[in-house]
């Protein structure tokens, strides 16, 4: 048995016409595909590109907390409120700028058998309710083990409330309505 080269059969291609090799088209597609994805970012002198402000509505009113914590997306009184009324409880993580505040489980002196555990997001810059999301969780000791029970249908509206009432507080001790 003999072993030929391999040759392509010509091209059926009319003469005098030149194609593209067949590395160019992807590249040109590719091209073509991210020339048309937007304008390249306007720089000012130093050299940096300028920042675009693509909101399409912010909601001016109510905002208060004139904090570096304002420029990071979460109102400074409702982050300040929500930690002095959590710090009952151990935290376990606490994001400023993302606006987190997660508590490891505790315990009340009053009853060994039971434990809660908190999460709180500000969702917002405003000092608004709607502002703040609480989750109340709560494990019962029974059996030797912890066993997740349902929480008081109040707890998590008495919370939230007690942390709208300490932002509201700060603020208007801070001189801003």
């Amino acid at each position: 048995m003999t072993l030929r080269p391999f040759h392509p059969a010509p091209s059926a291609a009319p003469t005098g016409r030149a194609l593209l090799p067949r590395t160019a088209l992807p590249a040109l597609l590719a091209a073509s595909l991210l020339a048309g994805c937007g304008s390249a970012p306007q720089h000012d002198k130093s050299g940096l590109a300028v920042p675009q402000n693509r909101l399409l509505k912010e909601d001016r009113g109510a905002n208060g907390g004139s904090t570096p914590l304002e420029s990071n997306g979460v109102n400074a009184f409702l982050w300040r409120g929500a930690l002095d009324t959590l710090s009952f409880m151990p935290f376990a993580s606490a994001d400023a700028v993302a606006g987190v505040i997660l508590t490891d489980w505790h315990t009340p002196p009053a009853t060994k058998d039971e434990r809660f555990k908190i999460t709180c997001f500000i969702l917002s810059r405003s000092l608004r309710s709607d502002a703040v999301r609480v989750s109340v969780f709560r494990q019962a000791y029974e059996d030797g083990q912890w066993v997740d029970t349902p929480v008081a249908a109040n707890t998590v509206s008495d919370i939230t409330a007690r942390i709208l009432t300490r932002a509201r507080q700060l603020r208007t001790d801070s001189g801003q309505h």
